[in-house]
Protein backbone atom coordinates (compact mmCIF):
# COMPACT_ATOMS: atom_id res chain seq x y z
CA UNK A 1 0.00 0.00 0.00
CA UNK A 2 1.01 3.58 -0.69
CA UNK A 3 0.58 5.52 2.40
CA UNK A 4 2.31 8.70 1.74
CA UNK A 5 4.48 10.62 -1.46
CA UNK A 6 7.47 13.01 -1.25
CA UNK A 7 8.53 14.27 -4.72
CA UNK A 8 8.35 17.07 -7.34
CA UNK A 9 5.23 18.64 -7.93
CA UNK A 10 5.22 18.10 -12.35
CA UNK A 11 2.04 19.11 -12.90
CA UNK A 12 -1.74 20.30 -11.33
CA UNK A 13 -5.58 20.73 -13.07
CA UNK A 14 -7.75 19.94 -11.05
CA UNK A 15 -8.56 17.83 -9.70
CA UNK A 16 -5.77 16.04 -10.56
CA UNK A 17 -2.07 16.58 -10.02
CA UNK A 18 1.37 14.57 -10.91
CA UNK A 19 4.11 13.73 -8.43
CA UNK A 20 7.66 12.89 -10.07
CA UNK A 21 9.30 10.38 -7.38
CA UNK A 22 12.73 9.25 -8.21
CA UNK A 23 11.63 9.23 -11.88
CA UNK A 24 8.34 7.63 -11.69
CA UNK A 25 5.11 9.55 -11.78
CA UNK A 26 2.16 9.22 -9.75
CA UNK A 27 -0.76 10.79 -10.98
CA UNK A 28 -3.03 11.38 -7.79
CA UNK A 29 -6.91 13.16 -7.43
CA UNK A 30 -6.83 15.69 -4.62
CA UNK A 31 -9.12 18.05 -2.43
CA UNK A 32 -9.27 21.59 -3.99
CA UNK A 33 -7.98 22.54 -0.34
CA UNK A 34 -4.75 20.73 -1.16
CA UNK A 35 -4.51 22.58 -4.97
CA UNK A 36 -5.04 25.80 -2.52
CA UNK A 37 -1.67 25.15 -0.63
CA UNK A 38 0.16 23.34 -2.78
CA UNK A 39 3.44 25.07 -4.05
CA UNK A 40 4.26 25.46 -7.61
CA UNK A 41 5.35 23.16 -10.00
CA UNK A 42 9.31 21.94 -10.05
CA UNK A 43 8.88 22.12 -5.84
CA UNK A 44 8.69 19.71 -3.28
CA UNK A 45 5.59 18.47 -1.91
CA UNK A 46 4.59 15.44 0.45
CA UNK A 47 1.01 13.94 0.75
CA UNK A 48 -0.85 11.99 2.29
CA UNK A 49 -2.10 8.79 0.29
CA UNK A 50 -5.02 6.58 -0.05
CA UNK A 51 -4.31 3.42 -2.65
CA UNK A 52 -7.84 1.86 -3.93
CA UNK A 53 -7.80 -1.07 -5.96
CA UNK A 54 -10.79 -2.00 -8.06
CA UNK A 55 -11.43 -4.94 -10.75
CA UNK A 56 -10.68 -2.69 -13.11
CA UNK A 57 -8.91 0.41 -11.75
CA UNK A 58 -6.62 1.44 -9.46
CA UNK A 59 -6.59 4.85 -7.97
CA UNK A 60 -4.70 7.01 -6.08
CA UNK A 61 -6.22 10.02 -3.98
CA UNK A 62 -3.57 12.66 -2.24
CA UNK A 63 -4.12 14.96 1.06
CA UNK A 64 -1.66 17.64 2.23
CA UNK A 65 -3.50 17.28 6.07
CA UNK A 66 -3.97 13.62 8.03
CA UNK A 67 -7.72 14.45 9.02
CA UNK A 68 -8.54 14.85 5.30
CA UNK A 69 -7.78 11.36 4.52
CA UNK A 70 -9.25 10.22 7.72
CA UNK A 71 -12.34 11.93 6.89
CA UNK A 72 -12.14 10.67 3.01
CA UNK A 73 -11.84 6.68 4.64
CA UNK A 74 -14.68 7.61 7.36
CA UNK A 75 -17.37 8.59 5.15
CA UNK A 76 -16.43 5.56 3.04
CA UNK A 77 -17.25 3.28 5.58
CA UNK A 78 -21.43 4.35 5.62
CA UNK A 79 -23.09 1.42 3.44
CA UNK A 80 -23.53 2.35 -0.08
CA UNK A 81 -21.24 5.52 -0.01
CA UNK A 82 -17.56 5.39 -2.14
CA UNK A 83 -14.99 7.70 -3.22
CA UNK A 84 -16.95 10.19 -5.37
CA UNK A 85 -19.54 11.37 -2.73
CA UNK A 86 -16.47 10.94 -0.06
CA UNK A 87 -14.94 13.38 -1.90
CA UNK A 88 -17.55 15.29 -2.93
CA UNK A 89 -18.27 15.52 1.20
CA UNK A 90 -14.91 16.89 1.42
CA UNK A 91 -15.84 19.51 -1.70
CA UNK A 92 -18.48 20.96 0.25
CA UNK A 93 -17.34 21.62 3.91
CA UNK A 94 -14.09 21.42 6.41
CA UNK A 95 -13.34 18.68 8.24
CA UNK A 96 -14.40 20.43 11.62
CA UNK A 97 -17.54 21.47 10.12
CA UNK A 98 -18.29 18.37 8.68
CA UNK A 99 -17.98 16.77 12.42
CA UNK A 100 -20.52 19.67 13.40
CA UNK A 101 -22.77 18.56 11.04
CA UNK A 102 -22.92 15.22 11.87
CA UNK A 103 -23.12 15.94 15.75
CA UNK A 104 -25.46 17.88 15.02
CA UNK A 105 -27.74 16.20 13.21
CA UNK A 106 -27.93 18.48 10.57
CA UNK A 107 -29.69 16.68 7.32
CA UNK A 108 -30.43 19.75 5.61
CA UNK A 109 -26.83 21.06 5.54
CA UNK A 110 -25.57 17.54 4.16
CA UNK A 111 -28.10 17.32 1.69
CA UNK A 112 -26.67 20.10 -0.10
CA UNK A 113 -23.39 18.11 -0.70
CA UNK A 114 -24.10 16.69 -4.29
CA UNK A 115 -25.55 13.17 -4.61
CA UNK A 116 -26.42 12.97 -0.77
CA UNK A 117 -30.31 12.44 -0.50
CA UNK A 118 -32.00 12.16 2.74
CA UNK A 119 -31.72 9.06 3.37
CA UNK A 120 -28.35 8.85 2.79
CA UNK A 121 -27.37 12.06 4.92
CA UNK A 122 -29.54 10.49 7.90
CA UNK A 123 -27.07 7.29 7.40
CA UNK A 124 -24.20 9.29 7.85
CA UNK A 125 -25.05 10.79 10.89
CA UNK A 126 -26.21 7.51 12.22
CA UNK A 127 -22.81 5.96 11.72
CA UNK A 128 -20.28 8.65 11.53
CA UNK A 129 -21.63 10.23 14.88
CA UNK A 130 -19.01 8.19 17.09
CA UNK A 131 -16.42 8.99 14.42
CA UNK A 132 -16.99 12.49 13.61
CA UNK A 133 -14.41 14.09 15.75
CA UNK A 134 -11.89 14.75 13.24
CA UNK A 135 -9.29 17.27 14.98
CA UNK A 136 -8.64 20.34 13.43
CA UNK A 137 -8.34 20.69 9.93
CA UNK A 138 -8.96 23.20 6.70
CA UNK A 139 -11.91 23.65 3.80
CA UNK A 140 -11.31 20.67 2.24
CA UNK A 141 -12.97 21.35 -0.68
CA UNK A 142 -12.20 19.71 -3.82
CA UNK A 143 -13.40 19.51 -7.21
CA UNK A 144 -14.86 16.34 -8.98
CA UNK A 145 -13.25 14.21 -11.64
CA UNK A 146 -12.05 16.56 -14.77
CA UNK A 147 -10.29 13.86 -16.47
CA UNK A 148 -6.32 13.74 -17.14
CA UNK A 149 -6.71 15.34 -20.24
CA UNK A 150 -6.11 18.91 -22.31
CA UNK A 151 -6.19 21.60 -18.98
CA UNK A 152 -9.84 23.69 -20.08
CA UNK A 153 -8.31 27.11 -21.73
CA UNK A 154 -9.60 29.46 -19.12
CA UNK A 155 -10.10 29.33 -15.32
CA UNK A 156 -14.03 29.47 -15.64
CA UNK A 157 -14.18 26.75 -18.33
CA UNK A 158 -11.99 24.65 -16.12
CA UNK A 159 -14.17 25.64 -13.03
CA UNK A 160 -17.28 24.55 -14.36
CA UNK A 161 -16.15 21.41 -15.78
CA UNK A 162 -14.86 20.46 -12.50
CA UNK A 163 -17.81 21.26 -10.41
CA UNK A 164 -19.95 19.31 -13.62
CA UNK A 165 -17.29 16.56 -12.42
CA UNK A 166 -18.76 16.32 -8.45
CA UNK A 167 -22.29 16.14 -9.75
CA UNK A 168 -23.83 19.88 -10.70
CA UNK A 169 -26.33 19.78 -13.98
CA UNK A 170 -23.95 21.52 -16.59
CA UNK A 171 -26.44 23.94 -16.23
CA UNK A 172 -25.81 24.70 -12.64
CA UNK A 173 -22.23 24.04 -12.58
CA UNK A 174 -22.24 27.04 -15.44
CA UNK A 175 -24.40 29.28 -13.26
CA UNK A 176 -22.32 28.42 -9.75
CA UNK A 177 -19.17 29.70 -11.70
CA UNK A 178 -20.70 32.97 -13.07
CA UNK A 179 -22.23 34.05 -10.14
CA UNK A 180 -19.22 33.62 -7.82
CA UNK A 181 -16.47 34.52 -10.61
CA UNK A 182 -14.42 38.26 -10.53
CA UNK A 183 -11.77 39.86 -12.62
CA UNK A 184 -8.00 37.68 -11.96
CA UNK A 185 -10.06 34.60 -10.49
CA UNK A 186 -8.05 31.31 -10.77
CA UNK A 187 -10.05 27.99 -11.22
CA UNK A 188 -9.38 27.51 -7.74
CA UNK A 189 -11.30 30.26 -6.50
CA UNK A 190 -13.99 29.83 -8.11
CA UNK A 191 -14.42 26.56 -7.44
CA UNK A 192 -14.26 27.28 -3.70
CA UNK A 193 -16.47 30.49 -3.74
CA UNK A 194 -18.98 28.32 -5.95
CA UNK A 195 -19.03 25.82 -3.43
CA UNK A 196 -19.04 27.69 -0.20
CA UNK A 197 -21.88 29.65 -1.56
CA UNK A 198 -23.86 26.34 -2.72
CA UNK A 199 -23.80 24.92 0.82
CA UNK A 200 -25.09 28.25 2.32
CA UNK A 201 -27.82 28.28 0.04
Amino acid sequence: MIGRLRGTLVHKAPPWLVVDVNGVGYELEAPMSTFYDLPETGREVSLFTHYAQKEDSVSLYGFLKEAERRLFRDVQKVSGIGAKIALAVLSGTSVDEFARLVQGGDVTALTKIPGIGKKTAERMIVELRDRADLGAGMDAVLAGRSGGGAVPADPLTEAVVALQSLGYKPAEAARMAEKVKTDGDTSEAIIRKALQSALKR
